[in-house]
């Protein structure tokens, strides 16, 4: 079995319309929502051929030149957030102002642009701030700026290729330490400039509901969860293999969701390559900066990292 089928396997129950018709009625009776037996009639095709579209935006993202994945990918992604939208408010689109992306560019690179201190703004309104609030419950301030590099950071698989070419470690990750325990590096502090005091106060005031306690031992802080860490627990995060890792400086401890960070990146991409086509094109001969090397893994890991997340999404959902 190949990598793509691997990664869409748990799609395969959503291809009937009997189960995704119980799965969503399942949902709205959870979330005490109005009339879920025709809701979720009504919906059940939308969600299907959300689902679908999706994995074919994927399938030809999987085949297709670099030039033209990030606008594939991106697409791909939209369908699936909007299937796991349905999940949750079975009225969506209920206004137009959700089908917007809600994300803002620059509208022209300047000269000597570098791609990493790129930024873009979320806005008031649009797909971005309705699925961070709807399925990550994160509430976007209107004009948030978000840095490319700081994004990529908060993805694990990009961790190695920061420390390789810029000598940083940008997290540190957590050691299984028993059931819901786990150590971290006490190295972290030097990282953070914090002291061991500092850092346990500034660990805690994150709000993590399910972290119950930090201890400070020689080398290392042993933390206690309630439960085990979940990928949609920032500021912990996870890689595809289930590590789990804390940012390594302090720009990393934002309120935000890694599928978000995907979306923000995408967004970008998808737009320098249709509008910026100079600067993109060159990207891909002049190798004059660290830029490539960046977008080129971003793209192989968003390629399979954001169907993992979102299917896990819906399927975890399936087993509440």
């Amino acid at each position: 079995m190949d990598s793509f089928t691997e990664i869409w396997k748990p799609a395969v129950v959503f291809q009937s319309s009997p189960y995704v018709q119980a799965y969503l009625k399942k949902n709205y009776e959870k979330n005490k929502l109005s009339e879920p037996e025709s809701k979720s009639y009504d919906n059940c095709y939308p969600f299907i051929y959300y689902l679908e579209h999706g994995r074919k935006y994927y399938q030809h993202a999987s085949i297709a030149e670099m030039e033209l994945k990030p606008v594939l990918l991106f697409y791909g992604m939209v369908q699936l957030l909007k299937a796991c939208l349905l999940t949750v408010d079975p009225e969506y689109p209920n206004e137009t102002t959700v089908l917007a992306h809600g994300v803002t560019s620059r509208k022209r690179k300047k000269r000597n642009y570098v791609f990493l201190q790129d930024e873009v703004k979320g806005q008031k309104n649009g797909l971005f701030e309705y699925f961070s609030r709807k399925l990550f419950h994160v509430k976007q301030s209107e004009g948030e700026k978000y840095r490319m590099e700081m994004l990529l950071k908060r993805i694990p698989e990009l961790n190695d290729l920061f420390y390789t070419l810029f000598s940083r470690n940008t997290s540190f990750i957590l050691e299984p330490a028993g059931r819901n325990d786990y150590k971290v590096s006490s190295s972290i502090i030097d990282s953070l400039k914090m002291t061991h005091e500092r850092f346990i106060d500034f660990l805690l005031s994150q709000e993590v509901s399910s972290l119950c306690k930090i201890e400070n031992k020689t080398d290392y802080f042993h933390l206690t969860f309630e439960k085990p860490i979940a990928n949609d627990c920032p500021p912990f995060y996870q890689d595809f293999n289930g590590n789990c890792f804390l940012p390594g400086e302090r720009e990393g401890y934002l309120e935000l969701h890694e599928v978000m960070s995907h979306y923000l990146i995408l967004y970008n991409l998808s737009m320098i390559c249709r509008y910026e086509t100079e600067w993109w094109g060159d990207l891909f001969h002049s190798f004059a900066s660290y830029d490539l090397s960046f977008i080129t893994r971003f793209l192989e890991v968003t390629a399979y990292k954001i169907p993992y997340l979102l299917l896990k999404f819906l399927t975890e959902n399936a087993e509440d």
